[in-house]
Order: C-alpha cells, then structure tokens, then sequence
C-alpha cells in the first residue's frame, strides 16, 4: 500500500477526486490506503483503482514497476476525468459558459458540502457553519473584507503562498497582519470575556442599529408604494403595472429631496 500512496502522489491525483471516481466520501478513501493491501478493498472499489491505473493487480511490486511517464500520466488523468464526470453528473447546475477548472472548482465544492452533510457526528454543527459560508457568499460583494480573510485562512493553511495578493494588495495586506494578531490574542489566552465584553457590546449595538435602519426603510419603501399605487388608482402590484408603479415611486422620494 506504501506503493500506491507513492503512485499516487506522483500523479497527483487528489483524495477528493479519487473519492469522487470511487463514489465514496473522502475519509472512506483514507481509510482504503491504510489498509494492507488492495485486496482488503472493496471488489468494486479495487476493480475502479486497477482500471484507472490500468494494471491487472495491486500488488506492491505490481505498482513499484510503474513508470510514470508523460503519456501514462495523460491515460490515467483521462480515465479518472471521464470516471468523475460519469461518477458525479453535475447537469443539475447550469454550468453552462464556465471555464473548465471553474467547472471543476463547483464540482470539488459541491462534493466536500456533501460530504460535511452526510457526517452523521457533527451534522449539526457542519449545517450551521456551511449556512454561514453561504450568508458569506450572498455578502462578498458587499463586504470586500471577506475576500481578505478567505485569503488569511487559504494562506494560514498552507494552500496558498503568504506573499501572494489576488485582490486589492495593500488593504489585504493591512487585514491580514491585523487577523494574525487578532488570532495570536485569541489562541494564546491574551483574551478574555471579560476584557472584550464592551467591544462584544458595540458589536452587537452596531448589528441592532443596522437591523433597525433595514426595517426602518423596509417600512419607508412599504409607505412610498402604497402612496405610489393610490395616486395611480391601482390596488396592487403586479407585472402589467410595475414599470409604472416604480416610476411613480422614484418620483414621490424625489419629492421628499
């Protein structure tokens, strides 16, 4: 098995897509590589291994012999291409006009939130945060921040160079030296709950104010469309009236300038 981890390393083929080739989770294909052998497999599972690596067992010696040359790294990524795309039909998603590695970036994603659901253990916990990361998403446009600290933790956890800027370099610069202390604060016991709470505190005053200012203008925009309609003799809105009913609604805030 030593072999086969070595083998595939040097074609560098990843945990994740050989999992997704498989069909099993990514864990399951971890724990498939610390077994003795490949005959301790699965015999479907071993079936798929030896086909992608197009030998006829898997014995050590077997796998030691192979030579990786450019035209066996070609066949092999060729097959385990097709074997992903037949293993895992993303046709669900309309993916339709992305490049071929963004293509590759959504199926990865797609998998690992799969997998982080199905985990029985921290099913919970895994639901909550990914609903975070999806809050995150719908507000990155808004927040450019998030972007920063994408980079940090891709950075802090090695899969990206420290050096490395793919958004604006000087603020990301700035925000990363800032979470790296922040982080040394929270991680070395510097921090307590007590010596933050009155930060905790305009924190969550600056949300509750935000929240208040949003339902105050959801109200304000509720008003302004009800006068909107009066003055135009409809009772409600709707696809043949909209156009109109937005006009007159710019026009009456304007009014208010």
């Amino acid at each position: 098995m030593e072999q086969l981890n070595k083998l595939l390393q040097e074609l560098g083929i990843s945990k994740v897509r050989l999992a997704k080739y498989l069909g099993v989770s990514r864990q399951m294909v971890y724990n498939y590589l610390e077994l003795e052998n490949i005959n301790k497999w699965p015999k479907e599972k071993k079936i798929l291994l030896l086909k992608l690596l197009d030998i006829e067992d898997g014995d050590e010696g077997t796998v030691s012999s192979i030579k990786v040359t450019t035209d066996y790294l070609l066949a092999v990524e060729n097959r385990l291409t097709e074997g992903v795309k037949e293993a895992s039909d993303n046709d669900y998603l309309d993916l339709k006009g992305l490049k071929k590695e963004e293509h590759a970036l959504i199926s990865d994603i797609t998998f690992l939130i799969k997998e982080k659901l199905v985990e029985s253990a921290n099913h919970e916990e895994n639901f909550y945060a990914l609903q975070y990361v999806y809050h995150m998403l719908q507000s990155m446009d808004n927040a450019p921040e998030i972007k920063y600290l994408l980079g940090y933790i891709s950075k802090s956890m090695g899969f990206t160079q420290p050096n490395v800027f793919r958004f604006n370099e000087d603020k990301q610069f700035i925000f990363e030296g800032i979470i790296h202390s922040a982080f040394g604060l929270y991680n070395n016991g510097g921090a307590t709950k007590n010596s933050v709470m009155k930060s905790r505190e305009r924190f969550v005053r600056e949300i509750e104010e935000k929240n208040e200012e949003k339902l105050s203008r959801t109200q304000q925009l509720f008003t302004v469309k009800v006068q909107a309609l009066r003055e135009l003799g409809y009772s409600q809105l709707n696809n043949d009236n909209a156009a109109e009913v937005f006009e007159k609604i710019a026009e009456i805030e304007s009014r208010k300038v």
